[in-house]
């Protein structure tokens, strides 16, 4: 929700990176805790994203233990983020959103990806109408737009 609404305000491209993996249920979120503290791998779809026609990527993650979700972690480990400016961000329950962004761009800046800003968004607690709002609010503060088109 957080991403596709930011594409739309922001007027870019959207792309959903999904998981493969069972990840519902009470087992499998604690196997997703697990793989997303150990920097797992996973089977996603689509399997690579060719970036070659963007300047600017904007990159997105929820947050699990402190952690990207594997999908996520696997996609920067398959895309080249040579002369790509990239603009991060997360979604929280309540906290460890920094770590994420962090550990995002330790990732992407070996790979030529040059971090230019980022942001986080809490969920916890909000319905979706409120999360569209405080996106289009960011988008204004943030002045987002300006790093688009």
């Amino acid at each position: 929700l957080i991403a596709k609404t930011l594409a739309k305000e922001i007027n870019a491209d959207y792309k959903e990176i999904i998981d493969l993996k069972n990840r519902d249920g009470a087992l499998n979120y604690l196997k997703a805790s697990v793989d997303a503290l150990r920097e797992n791998k996973t089977q996603i779809k689509p399997e690579t994203v060719d970036l070659t026609d963007y300047d600017l990527v904007y990159l997105g993650s929820p947050t699990w233990a402190g952690k990207p979700a594997p999908a996520i972690i696997t996609l920067i480990d398959q895309c080249n983020f040579q002369g790509k400016d990239v603009v991060l961000f997360t979604t929280m329950g309540s906290s460890g959103g920094n770590k994420v962004i962090e550990r995002m761009r330790e990732k992407i800046e070996p790979r030529g990806g040059r971090f230019i800003k980022a942001f986080l968004i809490k969920t916890s607690n909000k319905k979706n109408e409120e999360l569209v709002e405080e996106v289009k609010e960011l988008v204004k503060e943030e002045d987002l737009k300006l790093y688009g088109i």
